[in-house]
């Protein structure tokens, strides 16, 4: 009962100092000098009140125009949306800080913050990405314009983690246009330009051995499935991607699947090139037979 008691007796004193203080704040707002309102919002700031000290800041801005304090006063309030985790507000507040004071000693950690703030308002991998690229420039940016900044490595770091949801985002698209294919040939074209293009711009990931082998599968499935006239082409396309596949990794575990597609290509080649034979002397034999039509009658002049 007594801890009951205790309790009880703690909400109402905080209820208590929650009125005082929200009262006090209002009073403030109503009646207060811009000075009480700076040092009040500094205070507010201090105390990581990054609510309160954001309000006052935003209210002190524009009077404060002019003035010593309207830098330090844009700057925390860029600080004090962050810190609320409203990152796409306080990206744009920093980067106005920076363009505005380009000269300031905070110039430097605001367009730092500027990049860390669009790192943070970056989606998941399996979203939209052009806010990752657009977070990934920012930061590159900063590391061109500071090289000896002290944030670089957490902006190089950054850049890294970035690159890792655009890989995983590509990966990912690689192999949904790869599971799809079997509806259409047009699908095992977009996965091969998919892995292809995943090939160029992420040449040491991880996912490249799988996407080396279901590049040949791909391949070999497009020609299974392609008219006659087309197979030979990408049969040999087939073979070609399985000797890249082998090349760079001997050891693979998909290493049997793929020796059953360059081995199934190769007989098909084979087939493919009988019956280019077989057409071709076909055709050489009826140039070669007598003409046992009659010849063309011309009629006479009327």
């Amino acid at each position: 009962m007594q801890h009951l008691r205790f309790a009880r007796l703690l909400a109402i004193v905080c209820c208590f100092g929650l009125l005082v203080s929200c009262s006090s704040f209002n009073k403030l707002q109503k009646t207060g000098t811009d000075d009480q309102k700076y040092k009040a919002a500094l205070q507010y700031y201090e105390k990581k009140d990054w609510y309160h000290a954001g309000l006052l800041f935003e209210e002190l801005i524009p009077v404060l125009k002019g003035s010593t304090e309207s830098e330090m006063a844009q700057f925390y309030y860029a600080y004090t949306q962050f810190r609320q985790q409203q990152y796409l507000l306080s990206s744009t507040l920093f980067k106005k800080f920076y363009e505005t004071f380009a000269r300031s000693e905070h110039a430097q950690e605001a367009m730092y913050m500027y990049a860390y703030s669009l790192y943070k308002d970056a989606p998941d991998y399996n979203l939209d990405q052009s806010n990752t690229l657009t977070a990934t420039s920012a930061l590159q940016d900063f590391i061109n314009n500071y090289p000896d900044s002290q944030y670089r490595d957490d902006a190089t770091k950054m850049i890294l983690d970035l690159r890792q949801k655009l890989e995983r985002k590509a990966y990912e698209k690689a192999k949904l246009y790869f599971k799809t294919s079997g509806f259409n040939i047009a699908s095992y074209k977009s996965s091969v330009i998919s892995i292809n293009n995943f090939q160029r711009d992420f040449p040491d990931s991880q996912y490249n051995e799988e996407l080396a082998f279901l590049k040949v599968d791909a391949e070999y499935s497009l020609a299974k499935n392609s008219l006659e006239t087309k197979q030979k082409e990408r049969y040999q396309e087939t073979m070609n991607y399985y000797q890249g596949f082998i090349d760079r990794y001997p050891s693979s575990k998909y290493l049997k699947q793929a020796e059953k597609m360059f081995e199934s290509s190769q007989k098909e080649i084979d087939r493919l090139n009988k019956l280019e034979e077989e057409r071709a002397k076909e055709k050489q034999l009826l140039k070669q037979a007598p003409a046992d039509r009659p010849g063309k009658v011309t009629a006479a002049r009327q």
